[in-house]
């Protein structure tokens, strides 16, 4: 989520002119419908694995079954999919997607219950182990939402390296965690930023540029390793957070030019997310339960 009561846009930077997003302001909503699936029909580098139906939730154990059906719904359009646990179905993610052809960022969910943690790390080597991580990530957000210690994060991060020589590992967290902890950058064979305008409060208008200088911000922290944007989306319903607002309008707008933008820099953006959750609202709010590009039924949403 990336969220953080005193990391707001700074609205200062209203009076300088966003740089390179498309002007889509004379574009009727069937026109911007129109381009945001050619957009989408043109594929992407990425997008975030969405688990769980309508009624589903973290913990739930789920089948391959439904992990296969939503590989295969994505597969048209992207040639990376990220996952985010290796337990409770989760194990399923990578298996499935190079089983149909796409690349993997495989993520261990590390939290306050090291029980869970252990699993996790255990099922994140075994999925290396079996050629199925191109990517491995090592923890989520972890700093933002105090789970763990640096150091105890950084042990686990060099642990999963020790164990999979070859495969890049890095952790994932708002891009300015890196600037904050040069030791995740040491650590890191590859800087694994979330990117979130909508979080910070940020006009869609200025969107694309702030989400840039996230970006540059994690690329000035990484010292010259590859900087992959592992989230960035925007919602189309929910409360507003200051001057971003939900809608159908801004959530095609941004998406069109954050795949633009990626193709045209050579930037390899994991988009979240690929399908609506509505588990989420307990820790989002209302708008957390929608940020897919499909709906929580699997269909897509324009």
């Amino acid at each position: 989520m990336s969220y953080r009561y005193d990391r707001f846009f700074n609205e200062e930077v209203l009076k300088f002119k966003q740089q390179g997003a498309l002007d889509l302001s004379g574009y009727s909503l069937e026109e911007l419908k129109a381009l945001w699936r050619k957009t989408l029909d043109s594929g992407m580098h990425g997008l975030c694995f969405s688990m769980y139906e309508d009624g589903q939730s973290p913990g739930d154990v789920i089948t391959i079954e439904q992990v296969e059906r939503r590989i295969k719904i994505m597969k048209p359009y992207t040639k990376w999919v990220r996952s985010f646990s290796c337990i409770e179905g989760n194990e399923h993610v990578p298996r499935m997607a190079h089983k149909h052809g796409l690349k993997t960022m495989v993520g261990a969910w590390l939290g306050d219950d090291m029980e869970d943690n252990e699993k996790e790390i255990e099922g994140l080597i075994q999925l290396a182990r079996e050629g199925v991580v191109d990517i491995a990530a090592v923890g989520n957000e972890v700093l933002y939402r105090n789970d763990l210690t640096l150091e105890q994060l950084l042990g686990y991060i060099q642990r999963v390296k020790d164990a999979i020589p070859g495969i890049p590992v890095g952790y994932v967290d708002a891009y300015y965690e890196f600037s904050a902890h040069p030791e995740l950058v040491e650590i890191s064979d590859v800087i694994l930023s979330n990117c979130y305008p909508f979080w910070e409060g940020c006009p869609i208008e200025y969107s694309l540029n702030h989400m840039q200088n996230m970006f540059a911000q994690a690329v000035g922290a990484g010292k010259g390793k590859k900087v992959i944007i592992t989230e960035t989306g925007w919602p189309n319903m929910g409360e507003a957070l200051r001057s971003s607002e939900p809608s159908d309008v801004n959530a095609m707008t941004y998406f069109i030019n954050t795949q633009a933008w990626s193709k045209a820099d050579d930037i390899d953006i994991f988009y979240f997310s690929s399908f609506d959750e509505s588990w989420k609202v307990g820790a989002e709010g209302d708008v957390g339960a929608y940020w897919g590009l499909w709906d929580k039924h699997e269909e897509l949403k324009f």
